[in-house]
């Protein structure tokens, strides 16, 4: 998902993002949907299958 598309997410949830990195927004957002604010920890297994993040979210984990 691309940096405007995360920005108009958390916007739509009240949040603004600031100075917030993408991972910073990332967490504010899923924390804000009321999901684990987990972006880029999961070491490739992922539990939450309905964040909007999932598909973003695996390939860094794996990276990382």
């Amino acid at each position: 998902m691309k940096m405007s598309e995360i920005k108009k997410k958390a916007k739509k949830l009240a949040i603004n993002p600031g100075q917030m990195n993408r991972t910073e927004l990332i967490h504010a957002v899923q924390k804000a949907e009321g999901n684990t604010p987990c972006f880029g920890k999961s070491n490739g297994h992922c539990p939450y299958t309905n964040c909007c993040f999932v598909e973003d979210c695996l390939p860094v984990a794996v990276r990382v």
